[in-house]
């Protein structure tokens, strides 16, 4: 069959040509930490330098965590509590929907109580008992900050470093330039906790954009079934599986002759992914090989499919076979009202799974090459959302500082980075912007973020844009 030579693409050639085997075969036979090895196992560049992690476990918390009831201690906020934010505090910074209609902003000081613990003499609110036995494993940075003042893009912000909906997320990207370590599980997966209110969550959030498909982040469910469709019908063996799959792969092949579309190779390679996976998903969700003393680290929600405890512990088993990338969301920050009451079942839902996932992969010696990130889109301001009471307030959303914690994967322990001032208000110290954050995040996994692009409608694209830094000072 005869192909225009215009259309054959780079895979095509390689495919095609008896020197693009030779050098994939030299590729597998060089070992799986090399850049060689990088590209065959579906990465586009590999490493451009040692990395300092693996493997990256995001434990996003959406809605806007509470940085001055959790860890950014402000006892002037309790002893200003009811007077007017100052206005040379807030300057020209602007409001949201929610408050720029209030008469006043007064200052909410916190309900609850701060102590320091560890080594590091880390501040922690009562709110977080468990966090107190990881904050010489962690380093806080407290001067994060943001342009998005509003949920959906400041979330896709973080996300995929746009405000912009269509970029591709930092797990695609990942997966894109590093491609997997596990063949049988995909590089990028999503756990999200299961009957939480709140913002609302997307699938676009762990999107590929404009990435070839293969690269997007495959979500898992809570319960028996944790990929949709994933298992065979009652009375299908996985022969008649296997010959099913072989036939639609003839077909595809067929159709990618004649067109030389990529977007048919993914598919192949997506339905041989998923017969894999009917074997290594229900292995890696089985936590019946889990001795009580786990359950005991991770709280009794941990038996309960679809939990956060339940999603942090799953983590645990998935970072062990070497995914990639594993990404969870937590809904239910966004404390506009009620924050007392409210932001005290968020902690409890995430305090000890949190502080558990660090211990566990210390234990198992995971730690010093898995990155693991808790935070959300923003913080909230140091001024009450509605009326405040002497037993409730609220807080709005504000992007200008707030706090985000890592740990593990190189990252310096015991440290808090960045400051803000007395007010809890503005950044004071070593500001920290979402583009510099993920920067960093690519430079542990052994990626120059100005180096990872892809070239889509004329333009060379990548995950910082045209911004952002490494945060040296944060990486051991």
């Amino acid at each position: 069959m005869s192909l225009d030579p215009f259309a054959v693409n780079r895979r095509h050639f390689f495919k095609n040509s008896c020197t693009g085997v030779g050098v994939a075969a030299l590729a597998s036979l060089l070992g799986s930490d090399t850049q060689a090895s990088a590209a065959s196992h579906g990465g586009a560049t590999g490493t451009h330098f040692a990395p300092k992690a693996k493997r990256i476990i995001y434990l996003f918390q959406s809605g806007g965590p509470a940085q001055q009831d959790l860890f950014d201690y402000k006892p002037l906020l309790n002893e200003m509590n009811g007077q007017e934010l100052p206005p040379e505090v807030r300057g020209q910074q602007r409001l949201t929907g929610m408050s720029v209609n209030q008469s006043s902003l007064p200052i909410a000081g916190s309900h609850f109580k701060f102590s320091r613990h560890g080594e590091s003499g880390a501040w922690l609110s009562d709110l977080l008992p468990y966090h107190r036995d990881i904050v010489d494993d962690v380093c806080f940075i407290k001067s994060m900050h943001t342009e998005a003042i509003n949920h959906d893009p400041a979330i896709t912000m973080f996300q995929t470093g746009s405000q912009i909906a269509g970029r591709p997320s930092l797990g695609s990207w990942l997966s894109y330039g590093l491609g997997s370590e596990n063949q049988d599980l995909p590089a990028f997966i999503v756990l999200v906790s299961a009957n939480q209110g709140g913002q609302p969550l997307y699938a676009r959030l762990w999107g590929n954009g404009f990435l070839d498909s293969k690269y997007q982040g495959v979500q898992f469910r809570g319960g028996s079934d944790p990929v949709l469709y994933l298992s065979n019908p009652e009375g299908i063996p996985a022969s008649r599986r296997r010959a099913q799959l072989d036939a639609i792969k003839t077909l595809n092949q067929h159709q990618f002759e004649k067109e030389l579309d990529p977007e048919i190779e993914s598919r192949i390679s997506q339905y041989e992914m998923a017969f894999r996976m009917q074997t290594s998903v229900p292995d890696a969700a089985d936590f019946s090989d889990e001795p009580e003393s786990t359950f005991e680290l991770y709280g009794d929600d941990a038996k309960q499919p679809g939990t956060f405890a339940a999603n942090c512990l799953l983590a645990r088993r998935l970072a062990e076979r070497d995914v990639r990338f594993i990404q969870l969301y937590h809904q239910g920050w966004d404390q506009h009202s009620n924050l007392p009451k409210q932001i005290k079942g968020q902690a409890q839902e995430t305090d000890q799974a949190s502080a558990a996932l660090v211990k566990d992969l210390k234990r198992l010696g995971l730690l010093d090459d898995t990155l693991v990130i808790w935070g959300g889109e923003f913080g909230r301001t140091s001024y009450t959302q509605g009326v405040l009471t002497n037993d409730n307030y609220g807080r709005d959303h504000h992007p200008r500082c707030f706090t985000t914690w890592m740990a593990g994967g190189g990252i310096k322990p015991g440290m808090t980075y960045g400051a803000t001032d007395e007010f809890g208000y503005n950044v004071v110290e070593n500001g920290v912007h979402v583009h510099d954050f993920n920067a960093t995040l690519l430079h542990l996994m052994g990626i120059d973020h100005e180096r990872l692009t892809y070239k889509y409608q004329g333009r060379r694209f990548r995950l910082t844009d045209v911004h952002g830094h490494v945060l040296d000072d944060i990486i051991a």
